[in-house]
């Protein structure tokens, strides 16, 4: 049965306390092993790609509509958490509108090697902090059939909850880890035969056009921090410079909006 909660300080939600602070929760959640999925659509995706939840809170209006998640949960010892939007939003510092709740244990991360191994086209994203480009990313590489994304060690987390929300629960859908030390992983990608190609603007960069007319067998491409790009040492470690034609005196995209341009591009098509 659920278990209604009336203090918002409940030591038993804890999991969920202050998730508006976006620095404790950045420490707190890898430590304690934990993500937090927000909504029934990414509850159910990370449920349905096998992570585990330890409870679930949510409205009492919510328990019909996630009735079978609910019967799930609970037959396996997982507790559910019931309680009033004004207890809710006090406890988490925001008002859950979208219904419900998870702290989910983390998986746990394969080697890139391993995630590589039958991959034909990869993302690799170099120290991007912002968690909505991260999580833009990931949809646009589950929409466009990417196979795989590979994250720098001072890359956003992707299982922050605002990457998974704006991700639409993708990030449980495409295969992802963290590729260290870097840039000294591109030599590894090139050793395996990945053409290693950086989207960024240089001398030498190619037009996105000719990289799409001769698409190597496999291919990562490189995305760079908002602002700065990619470093200097990572361009320089790159088999490609590639460059996305634009007009209008614009010279780049936002992250996200590149990544889905370039990933439409490349992509493999039937």
């Amino acid at each position: 049965m659920p278990i209604t909660i009336d203090d918002p300080t409940d030591e038993r939600v804890r999991d969920y306390f202050a998730l508006t602070d976006v620095a404790l929760r950045r420490v707190l959640e890898p430590r304690e092993g934990l993500y937090l999925a927000e909504s029934e659509k990414v509850i159910r995706r990370a449920l349905a790609a096998g992570h585990r939840p330890r409870s679930l809170l949510m409205g009492q209006r919510w328990l019909s509509d996630l009735s079978d998640v609910v019967e799930q949960v609970e037959a396996d010892g997982v507790p559910v958490y019931v309680a009033e939007a004004s207890v809710i939003e006090a406890m988490t510092g925001f008002h859950l509108h979208r219904g419900a709740l998870a702290s989910m244990h983390r998986p746990t991360l394969v080697p890139p090697a391993d995630l590589l191994r039958d991959a034909r086209r990869v993302v690799v994203l170099e120290d991007i902090v912002d968690h909505t480009n991260v999580g833009a990313v990931f949809r646009s590489a589950a929409a466009l059939g990417y196979d795989a994304v590979l994250v720098t060690p001072r890359c956003a987390d992707p299982l922050y909850r605002r990457a998974v929300r704006v991700s639409m629960g993708t990030v449980f859908q495409v295969p992802w880890t963290r590729v260290d030390p870097w840039p000294g992983s591109v030599a590894e990608l090139r050793e395996h035969g990945w053409t290693v190609a950086a989207l960024a603007l240089d001398d030498r960069s190619i037009s996105l056009r000719e990289l799409e007319t001769r698409a190597p067998e496999r291919l990562a491409l490189v995305l760079g921090a908002e602002g700065d790009g990619l470093s200097q040492r990572t361009v320089a470690a790159c088999d490609l410079v590639v460059r996305i034609p634009m007009a209008g005196g614009v010279d780049s995209l936002n992250v996200a909006a590149a990544s889905a341009v370039a990933m439409w591009a490349t992509a493999e098509r039937p």
